[in-house]
């Protein structure tokens, strides 16, 4: 792609763009129905048990059958993991890397095809859709050239401070051996296929599971990895159940580690897990985000409002990074909720693959009745709703997922100040200072993403008071939303993440090897 396709720059692609996924989408809308196999030691294996997968976008639009695994089949995949362990292991760093990149290149001459398909999966926009396939793309290089640039983590040290003995000091990290690489729906490709370019080409072997709302995307890694020809029990990709699949293989006594994106709550249990075996096992979780923004007397209010549409609209508010919590000045609250409902009711809902449409519809039926539910309670506890509340059950619209977003002035004792919602539904405060914000802003046990919008003085006060990983001030195009591999890491502080450490960072890498010192006496 010669546009340089990022999440910051998606707002004004180039004409060719739309062309190449109007094709792909057509080609893709003729393939809808097939069946759709697992992937074990290097084959593709069908089943008796299929899940039929329909479209959120159209529930009446059937997108295929996909295998169901079970627990054997989890026994299995983890056995040919083993047995391919070794051998991939041995490779150079430049070997392995190699693999990365004939994956990515792959994967970038199916993009479109890709994302056609991640449109009608998960509801995303085609611009949304596309950046997800892209960015799996980028970080499939990124981990590539990162771990070659580093010299596969092989670093010689200095000879020992003993007269006459001359020895070799090294510092090498090792990696652990099968890899499991848990991913949530709403980003299916992209953080499945993070992680297992992570952990693939640090040596490790991946057997990755995807949500059961969006087993397309891990299928269509899986046959780019399998066309990239890596050899067989290296990668496998399941589909079935957390309760049964996915707790078999994380709880796997041969899974020697984990990266898990999803709730709170499923990973603090995933983490206690990995600590009360024989011994403690890695565990990489990437949990939820409750995200704020503090919005003072002096921001830009066009740029603001901007931002905290897109960030806490897009893809209808089910990401981990969306804005959910906003905190503006008392002094300037009127004049930009009066930008943000310009804004809100400019947005075009409908089918998210036509060009026209921005969002699209939650991803399923859960999530629709969850914002049934939700709208109910601001509304019983008396708050207003500066926007949004309504379910388009007209026409198209009625045979999908299709909600109004909302902007909610609710009590600060309100519990969805605390829930992660994963919908299109903003929490609104008035403030009397900034000091006031932050403290707000603070008050959470997670802290993943936080955007800011101020004076230019101001902007170093708020990176040095906020709790959050990922931060965002004065940004048009997502106030907390819109990281990208080589431009933004992406992880969270507190409850938002386990390790400290960010997806794509330069510290990324070493999260999934062990290190070994080696002294050998000349």
């Amino acid at each position: 792609m010669r546009f340089r396709l990022t999440y910051a720059t998606m707002f004004n692609p180039p004409e060719s763009m739309h062309a190449a996924f109007d094709a792909a989408l057509a080609e893709v809308r003729a393939s809808l129905g097939q069946r759709h196999p697992l992937y074990i030691d290097g084959v593709d294996e069908r089943r008796a048990d299929y899940q039929t997968l329909v479209s959120p976008i159209d529930v009446d639009v059937m997108l295929g059958e996909f295998a169901l695994a079970d627990v054997p089949d989890v026994e299995r995949a983890v056995q040919a993991a083993k047995a391919a362990y070794p051998v991939w292991r041995a490779l150079s760093a430049s070997a392995r890397a190699g693999t990365l990149r004939r994956i990515a290149d792959i994967m970038e001459a199916r993009v479109y095809h890709i994302a056609a398909a991640l449109s009608l999966e998960v509801g995303k926009n085609r611009m949304e859709a596309l950046g997800e396939a892209q960015e799996t793309v980028d970080f499939f290089r990124q981990y590539a050239d990162d771990f070659e640039n580093a010299g596969g983590f092989d670093i010689p040290l200095p000879n020992d401070p003993l007269e006459g003995v001359v020895s070799s000091n090294r510092s090498v990290l090792r990696p652990y051996g099968v890899w499991a690489v848990i991913a949530p729906f709403n980003f299916p490709l992209a953080l499945m296929g993070g992680p297992v370019a992570a952990a693939l080409v640090t040596g490790n072997v991946v057997i990755a599971k995807g949500s059961s709302h969006t087993p397309w995307a891990g299928r269509l890694l899986a046959d780019c990895i399998r066309d990239a020809g890596v050899p067989a029990g290296v990668f496998q990709c399941l589909n079935g159940s957390s309760a049964e699949v996915g707790r078999a293989l994380t709880e796997h006594p041969d899974t020697a580690g984990i990266t898990f994106t999803g709730s709170v709550a499923v990973g603090k249990q995933l983490l206690r897990h990995c600590v009360t075996g024989a011994y403690p096992k890695p565990c990489i979780a990437e949990m939820g985000g409750k995200n704020a923004c503090i919005v003072t007397e002096h921001a830009d209010l066009d740029t603001a409002a901007s931002g905290i549409v897109r960030s806490a609209f897009g893809l209808s508010g089910q990401k981990c990074s969306a804005l959910s919590r906003l905190y503006v000045h008392a002094a300037v609250a009127d004049a930009l909720i009066a930008k943000l409902q310009e804004k809100t009711a400019a947005i075009a809902i409908g089918d998210p693959t036509e060009r026209a449409n921005w969002l699209g519809p939650v991803n399923n039926a859960g999530a629709h009745a969850d914002y049934r539910r939700y709208v109910q309670q601001l509304r019983e506890a008396g708050a207003v709703l500066h926007a949004g509340g309504e379910y388009l059950c007209d026409g198209d619209s009625s045979r999908g997922y299709y909600v109004t977003p909302v902007i909610a002035e609710a009590e600060l004792s309100h519990p969805l100040w605390r829930q992660e919602m994963f919908l299109p539904i903003l929490m609104l405060h008035r403030v009397a200072s900034k000091d006031e914000a932050m403290r707000l802003a603070n008050d959470s046990d997670v802290g993943l993403t936080a955007g800011f919008y101020g004076a230019a003085s101001e902007v170093a006060w708020f990176h040095e008071h906020i709790e959050a990983g990922v931060t965002y001030a004065n940004r048009a195009q997502g106030a907390t939303t819109g990281a990208w591999p080589g431009y933004q890491p992406f992880g969270g502080w507190k409850g938002s993440g386990s390790t400290g450490k960010a997806i794509a960072s330069f510290y990324y890498l070493p999260l999934y090897l062990r290190e070994q010192s080696r002294t050998v006496v000349a």
